[in-house]
């Protein structure tokens, strides 16, 4: 049987019933969440009792030159379905968002290459530092203004 793929608007519903101003728009595609929410609600969404997105399948992040988003990819095996959440990070000379390495394991290494290759600072991260390049490197390759 293959996956159901929930909607951006189906999985905001969801995240609405549990915390209210969680969302803040959605489409066929995915769910935006406001930065200062992403923790609460990747909490909501993986809780075993409720939506049960037990399984972080990627991060990852999108340089369009006026802010960075970071996109997490969700399943639920369980439920045998998955969905999109995004978060807009505003700002090109220190973007943050909260770590959910606290929430999924999994979450580790990928912030890590994101902090190394797009400069996006995961903050309560266990051990933030570059994982591909070498300490010292100057710059995150990946951003579009990167010269190399």
């Amino acid at each position: 049987m293959l996956t159901k793929i929930i909607t951006g608007d189906e999985i905001s519903k969801s995240i609405g019933d549990a915390s209210k101003d969680a969302v803040l728009y959605s489409d066929e595609t995915a769910a935006w969440v406001p930065l200062e929410k992403i923790h609460e609600v990747c909490e909501i969404l993986k809780d075993p009792d409720g939506l049960d997105y037990s399984f972080l399948t990627a991060i990852s992040a999108v340089d369009y030159i006026e802010y960075f988003e970071v996109v997490y990819h969700l399943a639920s095996l369980r439920k045998n379905q998955s969905c999109v959440i995004k978060v807009k990070c505003n700002g090109r000379e220190n973007p943050s968002i909260d770590s959910v390495s606290d929430i999924w394991q999994a979450a580790d290494l990928q912030e890590r290459e994101i902090w190394d290759l797009m400069g996006i600072e995961f903050k309560n991260h266990p051990n933030l530092k570059r994982i591909l390049l070498w300490e010292g490197f100057d710059g995150h390759p990946l951003r579009k203004d990167f010269i190399g």
